[in-house]
């Protein structure tokens, strides 16, 4: 019965906004793929892999749906939608590209790939780039795309169907983690990476204690020095000094 009730409420409404004249969404659907049609020359990020221009204007569509209710259909619908298609654009632009990536490619003394005319590299001499480098960085890493040259083992391995040996990898960075820490670092790194202890269980192992109200034991200590484990490991491993395949 309330399932029939809604129906006709549905129906009885669709009915009011023809007799008023009103347009709905379906009905205009072939005037806004033609104008989300004409904007794709301005999506320029050909390099993302899990996002093209169909799933672009899929997204505009949903939106543009979701924002029907604010058409003011006393006026022309195609520049309303032209604003619309426009501004996702660049929203999706920003939060797939320009949020991460780094400053030098909007900066007019960017040269080339990795120069620059003021600080001769694109470096962290650069406050802006020290800034991108601290608080970015990761993020373009994990979201833009890579070239196969600089991953070779990788591929190598889901090419051939190889394994990684994972109990004999981190065994062989436990062992040059301990050569490069100081001797407190490393039993925290224990504690952490290998006894698998939380924070608060490795503060009180180490004998850290806070005079700061609602804050665990040690916070600042460990947070300290699981910066500088994580940054050391990272270099051992870039700098190929542990064999990790």
């Amino acid at each position: 019965m309330k399932k029939k009730k809604a129906k006709d409420t549905k129906t009885k409404a669709t009915k009011k906004e023809k007799e008023e004249g009103k347009r709905r969404f379906e009905d205009c659907l072939d005037e806004i793929d033609e104008e989300i049609s004409k904007k794709r020359g301005k999506w320029n990020l050909k390099a993302l892999p899990w996002i093209d221009y169909d799933d672009v204007a899929q997204i505009i569509r949903f939106h543009i749906f979701k924002k029907w209710h604010l058409y003011d259909q006393k006026k022309r619908l195609r520049p309303w939608i032209r604003t619309i298609v426009a501004n996702q654009i660049k929203n999706l632009i920003r939060n797939n590209y320009t949020n991460f990536v780094k400053p030098c490619v909007k900066c007019a003394a960017c040269l080339e790939e990795t120069k620059c005319s003021i600080y001769g590299a694109q470096s962290s001499e650069c406050p802006l780039y020290r800034n991108w480098e601290k608080n970015k960085k990761n993020s373009m890493h994990a979201k833009m795309p890579v070239s196969l040259e600089n991953h070779s083992q990788e591929v190598y391995f889901l090419s051939t169907g190889a394994s990684i040996d994972i109990k004999r990898s981190a065994a062989n960075l436990h062992k040059k983690m301990e050569e490069v820490l100081k001797p407190n670092e490393w039993k925290i790194y224990q504690h952490l990476y290998i006894e698998m202890k939380s924070e608060v269980d490795t503060a009180e192992l180490m004998g850290y204690k806070t005079s700061e109200k609602n804050r665990s034991p040690g916070y600042k200590q460990i947070k300290n020095i699981k910066k500088k484990i994580v940054k050391r490991a990272r270099e051992l491993i870039e700098d190929d000094e542990i064999d990790i395949y």
